[in-house]
């Protein structure tokens, strides 16, 4: 009876301990118990990347990709503006001359003159004198162009007088072998130079083109610059137009102290060069002086090579002596522009860095040529202003209300980004 019991009791047993495994650990205690079954391995968690990547590289591997979608957007935008270039140019040009222009509608605005009104006497009167410039460079240079013809061959002829008596050792036989080679090498490409003429037929045609376009765009934007601005921001995210609206009368701001800045020093540039060479009797001086004002828009390049055709001028129509007269005279007038006139005048309205200028410039002349020239340093400028904006305020922009959002009204007709109301 008793082994029955005992029988019936280490069945039972054994039946728990088939069901759950983990009962025949349990011991008494005291007692120890072995499984009769391996113990299971531990799973080993990877690590997360975090503590896997060094944190440098990680950071370097996010701003990596961004920047390529940055480049990679860039690419596309630059490769859209080459391919509208004459559209491109003629509306940044159309910005630079409302920059210019659009005080005086606000002016004008101001002491009762309707918008329309203002806007095309103001924009009719800047064309006019514009056109009126121009026509008196082409007619001062047809008016002289024999005499200057006549100083330039005995320019000419003095240049290799002196090359052949300087201590060069330069005889007159090797001067006209070199003379007879450049027009042999001048004969010899008429095929290219028929191909230039064809480009530059072109590239009238889209001068042309250009021409009227910053026309038109420049009177629609001293009309209704406002309701565009309104427009623009109307394009951007909701949670971008409080910024945008802040950032936006600063970067105006900017562009027009650069511009009007800019015109002053070119025109006392102008003023100054061309007052001296007129007193040194070089022929053209007035020509030259428009020619130096429009070339002061091209920082850096721009005063190097007017100075230059100034000094050419000289040197071919008066000799030596007067030349280097004139170069001083141009230095002189660069080191006063780059010590008195630009501080003086543009002060800290616009904040580009020397260097900055000078990549800009540069960048902006391998892209498009003289019109990229022109426009890197505003464009620099004006993006310094904006993105010192956003850095600084970006968190909590400006409360006024922000045109073409939700709860902010259009600004009106008259108004301007840089000056509303």
């Amino acid at each position: 009876m008793r082994f029955r019991k005992w029988f019936e009791h280490l069945r039972s047993e054994r039946k728990q301990t088939r069901r759950r495994p983990e009962a025949a650990l349990t011991a008494a205690p005291g007692a120890t118990a072995q499984s009769p079954y391996p113990a299971p391995r531990a799973r080993v968690r990877p690590e997360p990347a975090a503590t896997v990547i060094p944190w440098g590289l990680r950071v370097a591997a996010e701003a990596g990709w961004r920047l390529l979608v940055i480049a990679a957007g860039l690419y596309v935008l630059g490769q859209v503006i080459s391919a509208v270039h004459v559209i491109a140019l003629a509306l940044v040009a159309a910005i630079l001359i409302t920059a210019l222009l659009q005080p005086t509608v606000a002016r004008l605005n101001r002491h009762g003159v309707p918008q329309g009104f203002a806007t095309v006497l103001t924009a009719l009167c800047g064309f006019v004198l514009l056109g009126l410039v121009g026509w008196f460079v082409v007619w001062q240079v047809m008016n002289n162009f024999d005499d200057l013809s006549g100083r330039i061959e005995d320019g000419v002829d003095d240049i290799k007088r002196w090359l052949v008596e300087s201590p060069f050792h330069i005889t007159e036989k090797q001067i006209d072998n070199a003379t007879d080679r450049i027009g042999k090498s001048i004969s010899s490409r008429t095929g290219q130079l028929t191909d230039a003429g064809i480009q530059g037929f072109t590239l009238v045609v889209e001068l042309i083109a250009g021409v009227l376009l910053t026309l038109f765009s420049t009177l629609f934007l001293l009309y209704d610059g406002a309701r565009i601005w309104a427009w623009f921001l109307r394009l951007a995210p909701a949670a971008a137009r409080p910024a945008l609206h802040g950032a936006g009368p600063r970067a105006w701001h900017t562009l027009t102290a650069y511009v009007h800045g800019t015109a002053a020093i070119a025109f006392i540039d102008a003023a100054c060069i061309g007052l001296g060479i007129y007193i040194l009797g070089v022929p053209l001086a007035l020509p030259l002086a428009v020619i130096i004002f429009a070339a002061a828009f091209v920082p850096l390049v721009g005063a190097v090579v007017s100075g230059a055709l100034a000094v050419l001028v000289a040197l071919v129509a008066e000799g030596v002596f007067k030349a280097l007269l004139v170069l001083l005279i141009v230095l002189a007038v660069q080191q006063l522009e780059g010590h008195i006139l630009q501080p003086f005048i543009l002060g800290h309205a616009v904040r580009v860095h020397p260097l900055a200028v000078i990549l800009s410039v540069a960048a902006g002349g391998f892209v498009a040529g003289i019109g990229g020239a022109v426009v890197a340093v505003p464009l620099v400028a004006v993006a310094n202003t904006v993105v010192s904006y956003l850095a600084a305020h970006g968190d909590r922009p400006d409360t006024q209300a922000v045109p073409g959002g939700p709860d902010g009204p259009d600004l009106p007709s008259g108004s301007h980004p840089a000056n509303p109301g």
